[in-house]
């Protein structure tokens, strides 16, 4: 800060888009957590002078995903969304498109962009969104340790390659920035390095031009950044620099891969979202009215429709259809329905498990994470799932004694075999509807012919519908013989 007369005039000072002291951690608040001599240290100083000369720092939103830059949060004093791993271009995408005036960047390390996030970075320089991807490339994987990264150089070695990356087994080096200048979309694409300081004074100017271009809104601008890791490296901050330009540059040359910034016309501010009210005109449908016709044309009437289950077993006993077929008869009842099923790869004997919903209200979920009702086909989902039933709740399990260690006083239970049930009616495989059977008397949601339309609508031969149809009324009447023991107080169904 040299001295003019009895002022003085600055020379450098902390951009004022980056915060005054980093919170992250109690104690050194006023250093960044990157190792001495990272790169990324240098780009966030870089990004945060072009944001404060632009003047945008109120409208800009910073995208940073999984990887050394996560806590970039911490950092810039401007809007901040964390993304899952490689996912910013795409979550940024979502902020341009839905924040009008909004001046969006990407900031990305080689690792996150050109593995895990190489489509998400592909798609949207090919849709030429009006977002700045800032590419920091220092070819390793850093925060999880030095593996071998898209980007690691031939012969580098890394934890995951320690003979050096060889073309035969790993493939060559990834140049994003000449990949995505091959696109017709990306107004701007330049590569940088940190390698001295007449290199840094260009990253700045790269960095400052991309930015512009987002606030005059000309389209996809990217600038890749080949920068210094000491640590993973195993390199002093001098030595990891001068590798930057002795050695990186070779295989990465420096220069603008596109440029096409004088021509482009400035993209059209995105249309403002509609409102919820606005969505169901959009649809072409008309807005559900609580007591009103729903989507199927039914009416609902009577006492609300609020019911939650989950349906659990191993793969091949049905749980999926059985779920399926209560879903469906819900939209033929004039129900709001959800249902979402989870599985396994194996296509027998693997867990397998739905949530299904019914509701005279919209649903704002599919999950159902206590359930009203359990359908428990086996007795590893049946231990898995217990706890979660909800108190008043059922859970209806096919196994001839319940476990006594997990019965609760707060929920009924209707414990009964019913694959045997099954096997009586002809085909052991029907043990789902009759269960389905049971809870459909339990739950008295979804009346009998709106599970005739479904079972015709899902199961196409007209033999497996009759047999189908024979389980589910063998399943109601099971549920009236239980209710009628515990009135007598010899039953198995407890509460």
């Amino acid at each position: 800060m040299p001295e003019i007369g009895n002022t003085y005039e600055v020379a450098f000072e902390r951009p004022k888009s980056m915060y005054a002291q980093f919170d992250r951690k109690e104690d050194l608040q006023h250093t960044t957590h990157y190792c001495a001599g990272c790169g990324h240290g240098q780009v966030h100083k870089l990004l945060a002078a072009a944001i404060d000369e632009l003047g945008i720092q109120d409208r800009t939103v910073l995208t940073s995903p999984v990887g050394c830059s996560v806590f970039a949060y911490y950092y810039f004093d401007v809007g901040n969304v964390q993304a899952a791993h490689g996912r910013a271009p795409a979550v940024a995408t979502a902020i341009e498109r839905s924040r009008p005036g909004a001046t969006v960047i990407s900031y990305q390390g080689d690792g996150d962009l050109s593995a895990i996030g190489s489509a998400e970075i592909l798609h949207a320089a090919n849709r030429g969104e009006n977002i700045t991807v800032i590419f920091v490339n220092n070819a390793i994987y850093s925060m999880t340790g030095g593996q071998m990264a898209p980007t690691t150089l031939v012969g580098q070695r890394s934890t995951t390659s320690p003979g050096g990356r060889n073309p035969a087994t790993e493939g060559y080096p990834l140049r994003m920035s000449e990949l995505l200048a091959t696109l017709e979309a990306p107004v701007y694409i330049e590569r940088v390095g940190l390698g001295d300081n007449r290199q840094i004074a260009q990253a700045r100017r790269a960095i400052k031009r991309a930015v512009e271009n987002t606030t005059k809104r000309l389209g996809f601008s990217m600038v890749e950044v080949l920068a210094p890791c000491p640590t993973i490296w195993k390199m002093s901050p001098v030595e990891a620099q001068r590798w930057v330009k002795d050695v990186m540059e070779k295989s990465y040359p420096l220069g603008v891969m596109r440029d096409r910034v004088k021509d482009a016309e400035p993209k059209p501010e995105p249309m403002v979202a509609p409102g919820l009210a606005e969505i169901p005109g959009l649809l072409g449908i008309e807005a559900a009215v609580p007591g009103e016709a729903s989507r199927s044309g039914h009416r609902r009437r009577g006492k609300a429709v609020h019911l939650g289950v989950r349906v659990a077993g191993f793969g091949g006993q049905g749980v999926l259809l059985l779920g399926e077929v209560l879903a469906e008869a819900g939209l033929e009842a004039g129900l709001e329905v959800s249902w979402l099923p989870s599985y396994g790869p194996e296509m027998r004997s693997g867990t397998s498990n739905c949530h299904v919903r019914l509701a005279s209200e919209p649903i704002d979920t599919p999950l159902v994470t206590m359930p009203e009702i359990l359908v428990a086909m086996n007795e590893p989902s049946l231990r898995k799932f217990d706890a979660s039933v909800k108190a008043g709740g059922w859970v209806i399990y096919n196994g001839e004694e319940f476990p006594a260690e997990l019965m609760r006083e707060d929920v009924h239970v209707l414990a009964r075999e019913f694959t045997r049930e099954a096997q009586a009616l002809g085909d052991p495989r029907v043990a789902n509807m009759v269960m389905l059977g049971a809870l459909l008397e339990l739950a008295g949601v979804v009346k009998a012919e709106a599970i005739h339309k479904a079972l015709t609508k899902l199961v196409k031969s007209p033999k497996w519908v009759e047999l189908d149809e024979r389980a589910l009324a063998r399943g109601r009447v099971m549920a009236r013989e239980e209710r009628e023991q515990v009135s007598r107080g010899c039953g198995v169904m407890v509460g």
